[in-house]
């Protein structure tokens, strides 16, 4: 990280930062594309709320990598932090007002950004509370599509969200088998079955359809797959298990997509 930084600093004020954290993205669009299946429906607001919530992503990785050398300011990154965050702000202010039920959502995710600028200046953001934390901040962009679409909350798409959360938060146990202080199976697996049970009681209250909740078999068939391949995803090359994360997330979220979508789409206004 440290090269990377300084790579980076020797840029000029005005050309882009932008994430390198790939995944993240790809849970945003899982959040964007499970929220807008639900709500049946996508039109220019849905589009504006997805462009808001990847403004907003990408003013974090700037944030915090000045935060990282607070000691030294950069003007790059401080610019484009506003800039990013300026547009989401400005973006998640009209949507809500548009349609109030957002206010909490919107709440909730400057909770987070305070949350994880603290663990910054702790130096705790790779802590598993920390990223688990993040995960349901990115997957509350789901609820936020679907707020914007459907013009109101529904106890599903609250529902969808703790799916969302829990299937790519699965990865922070998975990804952790590769280091050896947190090469243990037992966090993973207690993980997995809490997120069953938890799962279990979201069906049981009608938050989630049977075949929603069931799309977090995939989670269970990837753990599967590394227990029964633990030597070769703990030691190959990162790149192969991106590739790998990759190809379970996009089936995840192809299958959730299709389950909460009814047989026929309704027709256009």
């Amino acid at each position: 990280m440290g090269r990377q930084i300084g790579k980076n600093a020797g840029k000029p004020w005005y050309q882009p930062t932008f994430s390198p954290e790939q995944g993240v993205l790809l849970v945003l669009m899982g959040a964007f594309l499970t929220g807008a299946s639900l709500a049946q429906a996508w039109n220019w607001q849905t589009s504006l709320a997805c462009l808001g919530a990847f403004l907003g992503l990408q003013a974090e990785h700037p944030l915090t990598v000045q935060i990282k050398q607070r000691r030294s300011w950069k003007p790059r990154y401080l610019f484009w932090s506003g800039v990013y965050g300026g547009g989401a702000i400005f973006i998640a202010t009209w949507l809500t007002i548009q349609h109030p039920c957002l206010l909490w959502v919107v709440f909730c995710g400057m909770i987070a950004l305070g949350v994880n600028v603290l663990a910054v200046l702790q130096r705790r953001q790779k802590a598993i509370d920390i990223e688990i934390l993040m995960f349901a901040a990115i997957c509350l962009s789901s609820v936020f599509v679907y707020g914007t679409t459907a013009d109101g909350l529904s106890i599903k798409a609250f529902g969808l969200w703790l799916l969302n959360t829990l299937f790519f938060s699965s990865a922070v146990f998975t990804i952790k088998l590769r280091k050896s202080k947190t090469s243990s199976l037992n966090g993973g697996l207690m993980y997995h079955s809490s997120a069953i049970a938890c799962l279990g009681l979201l069906y049981g209250l009608g938050w989630l359809p049977l075949l929603t909740a069931l799309t977090f078999g995939v989670a269970l068939l990837k753990m599967a797959v590394i227990i029964w391949q633990r030597d070769w995803y703990c030691h190959c090359r990162f790149e192969h298990i991106a590739r790998f994360e990759t190809y379970f997330a996009l089936t995840y979220i192809i299958l959730a997509c299709l389950t909460v979508l009814p047989a026929h789409l309704p027709p256009s206004a």
